[in-house]
């Protein structure tokens, strides 16, 4: 028995480390490639660099169009993840804690927005945001984001509020809390770990998206970082060394986000099964 259990440890950690292998062996490449010249790249593609040109990196740190992209990225996630979070808090709480006729009607309509595909949209969202006057401008991709991002976090935050104990919102109607304050002063901070990972969902989502800004800002001053590494690509094609530099150093606020944001991330997702 303590064989078997042996084995199977191993071959857990076995396939872990293989995963891992297949996520950092990339990554490393691309941070080594990025100190070499093209002409060495070409030449020793897998080998260190003779020559360790910092200059890729340093080139593109001192580029304040980097910079800006980076803020538009940054500016646009807060704004979808509060849009997003907020609106999603509240219809779920009514969805989870009220009872009344077509409840189920209206979150079945949420659920069906997971399948519904951006791409699908695409045509339509482009006429509304025109019309509105929203293209080059942030909200024409902070409210499509957030618009989009509402069923994955409505039903995330529908179960967890559903686990708290009614006898909790019985005895604080008994003290002479009403529903709104219920919601904002002791829901809101008993579901700090789901707030927490949906929150962590949406900065994420709204990070990476490309097609959307791609879509709305024609103005380079709007570009996010997905765009400029599109832009960066198609402007210094033939200079590979110096376009993988680029897409390091723009992975490189994603990467700290994670690593600051896994440990809330894990423990909002374990939070809702363990209870109850």
């Amino acid at each position: 028995m303590n064989a078997r259990r042996t084995v199977r440890g191993l071959s857990l950690h076995a396939v872990v480390w293989l995963i891992s292998a297949f996520v950092a062996v990339p990554l490393l490449y691309a941070v080594i490639s990025g100190f070499k010249s093209t002409a060495e790249l070409t030449n020793n593609p897998f080998g260190l660099p003779e020559h360790w040109k910092i200059g890729n990196y340093i080139g593109i740190l001192g580029d304040g169009m980097f910079w800006r992209q980076i803020a538009n990225s940054a500016g646009i996630a807060i704004g979808t993840t509060v849009c997003t979070v907020v609106a999603s808090a509240m219809a779920a709480f009514v969805l989870a804690r009220y009872a009344f006729r077509g409840r189920e009607l209206f979150y079945t309509l949420f659920t069906i927005g997971l399948m519904f595909p951006f791409a699908v949209a695409v045509l339509p969202l482009f006429l509304m945001l025109r019309t509105f006057g929203l293209l080059d401008n942030p909200l024409g991709v902070i409210l499509p984001q957030a618009a989009f991002g509402l069923p994955m976090t409505i039903v995330i935050l529908r179960g967890f509020f559903r686990t708290i104990p009614a006898e909790i919102e019985e005895a604080a109607t008994m003290d002479g809390c009403g529903k709104f304050r219920f919601f904002w002063q002791i829901l809101l901070p008993m579901a700090r770990p789901a707030l927490g990972t949906v929150s962590v969902l949406a900065v994420v989502a709204s990070w990476n998206n490309f097609f959307l800004p791609l879509l709305v800002f024609s103005d380079p001053k709007w570009q996010t970082i997905p765009v400029g590494v599109q832009q960066f690509q198609g402007q210094y094609s033939t200079d590979f060394a110096l376009v993988l530099a680029y897409i390091v150093l723009a992975m490189v606020p994603a990467l700290a986000f994670y690593a600051v944001a896994e440990r809330q991330l894990i423990g909002g997702l374990t939070a809702g099964a363990t209870k109850g």
